[in-house]
């Protein structure tokens, strides 16, 4: 494992978990899954663990597995503030206790504003009296480092940044993102003024690596033989590893969050991280991302990251699900993109599809990369659900629901 400090000299690892994908399973989060996933990533030299309040569960499965396990001091852990939901200063205090209790600690070593998309959201809490708060908390070592995390534009990353003595701040940023989001500018902006940099969506929620097209797959395929043909090794080459690369190249990329919900990407993840040198990036790499992006900015509909800020809907529409397959009909074929959206959503119980939507617009109030998505849906429905579509899952959904009965009745 690499290490990059932050700044006050700290060493935190290139590779840090994300910990709002843990695998769920009827009633939460599995934790003995994520219990192995977690000391597995510890075992490998991963300790930065990045969690939010509004994780379903995540907190409280993080805190649990550090306790049993007696790893408080092996790990650094990072949650955040839902500042959007914050009316007074009375609630700041209320959230983060309860945030201290689920994660079972006395502090918190990276506590960030979740989700600042403009500098009048920070202003709100700065007039609540948020600055004399986080200067008590750091008095009382409650927190030791105070960030922010953003999603909007490049100018409002720079205003925001200016706007505190940030410890850290973290960004959306992946090689789609260069030029979007706060993009390189903000990224080299932080390191400018020595602010660690977290990244998360380093591979857009999989839509980098096993929901690209089939051409780019191939491609990167392709440059992957060439490369073991050309050396002894035979390196798996893979889109993850391009996608991770490509950031850990950078110098101003503190630690790269991953969402990993199995072992095997944990010790995936953890090998590419241990070649994690700024500079490690070849021109060969460089030319095979940019063929790639070429690839999905032709095909991407829709820029969603199935980060689920959006839900839940009012009225029970999937929203990530239905742009995910939205996607899949532009990147793996309309058939494929059908068939998924039948098996994921169209056949559950409980109905979740976009002809539900009212359009009332609480999504879009909430959603990170500004997405239009009333008319989005409208066109998501459009190319999944057309009237075969809609025919099976009428049936399928009698099918099933027949099927209840016919279980409870017994």
């Amino acid at each position: 494992m690499q290490y990059r400090k932050d700044r006050y000299g700290n060493e935190l690892s290139a590779l840090g978990y994300g910990c709002m994908r843990f695998t769920r399973k009827a009633g939460g989060i599995d934790l003995p899954k994520a219990e192995r996933e977690i000391l597995k990533a510890v075992e490998l030299g991963v300790n930065y663990f990045d969690t939010a309040y509004l994780y379903p569960g995540s907190e409280a499965a993080l805190g649990e597995i550090v306790e049993r396990n007696g790893l408080r001091e092996r790990v650094r852990i990072a949650t955040k503030l839902p500042q959007y939901l914050i009316r007074s200063r009375a609630a700041v205090d209320r959230y983060f206790d309860e945030e201290l209790k689920r994660l079972r600690t006395d502090h918190v070593d990276y506590y960030l504003m979740h989700m600042l998309t403009d500098l009048e959201a920070w202003e709100k809490l700065v007039s609540l009296g948020i600055e004399d708060w986080i200067a008590a908390k750091k008095a009382s070592g409650e927190i030791r480092q105070i960030g922010f995390s953003f999603h909007g534009n490049t100018d409002m990353f720079l205003k925001i940044l200016a706007a505190y003595d940030w410890d850290f701040c973290q960004i959306q940023y992946n090689y789609m993102d260069e030029v979007s989001q706060a993009g390189r500018r903000g990224l080299e902006a932080a390191a400018e003024k020595g602010i660690p940099v977290i990244i998360m969506e380093p591979l857009r929620g999989g839509r980098l690596t096993g929901l690209l097209p089939r051409e780019a797959k191939e491609l990167i395929a392709a440059a992957g033989k060439k490369e073991a043909s050309g050396s002894k090794q035979s390196a798996a080459y893979t889109p993850a590893r391009l996608g991770l690369r490509w950031l850990w190249d950078q110098p101003g990329v503190t630690v790269v969050l991953s969402g990993m919900n199995t072992e095997a990407m944990v010790e995936e993840n953890c090998r590419l991280a241990s070649e994690a040198l700024p500079g490690c990036f070849t021109a060969e790499e460089r030319a095979l991302t940019e063929q790639v992006r070429a690839i999905l900015n032709a095909r991407i509909k829709v820029p969603c990251t199935g980060c689920g800020y959006c839900q839940p809907c009012p009225r029970g529409v999937d929203i990530p699900s239905a742009f995910r397959f939205y996607n899949d009909v532009y990147t793996e074929g309309r058939i494929s993109g059908m068939r998924g959206y039948f098996q994921v959503v169209g056949l559950r119980k409980e109905p979740a599809l976009p002809t539900q939507c009212i359009g009332c617009g609480k999504c879009e109030q909430h959603c990170p990369q500004g997405i239009a998505i009333i008319a989005e849906l409208k066109k998501a429905r459009k190319a999944l659900l057309p009237l075969p579509v809609r025919a099976a899952i009428a049936i399928g959904s009698r099918f099933i629901m027949a099927g209840g009965k016919k279980r409870a009745a017994e």
